[in-house]
């Protein structure tokens, strides 16, 4: 399939014993810790998208609920200079589109796109990412869980 002109970004999270904790992922590839983030596939819609990346990066099942998050942002595409040759050089943003979902009773499994993982508390995992869509889409998700706005 060919690649399609949006981003996801999956925030894995947890409730113990009424404590949220949030995986974040350290990349292969550079020294940065983020959420799980992916590329569409033309055909799929983005949660298709979501529900994919969510598997092959971690293991976690297409069936598990996700929650679509209001916090969109725009990527530039010169992050993406194979595809920006598909996409036309006037293609210079494209949505990324943000999923949060429940792990209960998954053991996450990695795939060579990260070398660690670790679930934290709101404060420690905010300190730890590196891009703001990914802190401010932490915060979107930490407080809708704190209102109860999610069907836990």
């Amino acid at each position: 399939m060919a690649r399609a002109k949006y981003q996801v970004l999956i925030i894995p999270y947890m409730i113990q014993d009424k404590f949220i904790k949030y995986a974040v992922f350290h990349r292969a590839d550079m020294e940065v810790w983020q959420f799980i983030s992916g590329g569409g596939e033309d055909g799929e819609t983005p949660l298709q998208s979501a529900e994919r990346e969510a598997f092959e990066e971690t293991g976690i099942p297409a069936d598990s609920k996700f929650y679509l998050l209001e916090t969109c942002c725009s990527i530039s595409t010169d992050c993406f200079n194979a595809y920006r040759k598909i996409w036309g050089e006037q293609c210079l943003v494209i949505p990324e589109y943000t999923f949060a979902v429940n792990i209960i009773n998954i053991e996450l499994k990695l795939s060579d796109e990260h070398t660690d993982y670790e679930w934290l508390d709101y404060e420690t995992a905010k300190q730890r990412l590196r891009y703001d869509s990914n802190k401010v889409a932490l915060w979107e998700l930490d407080n809708k869980i704190k209102m109860g706005l999610l069907n836990q």
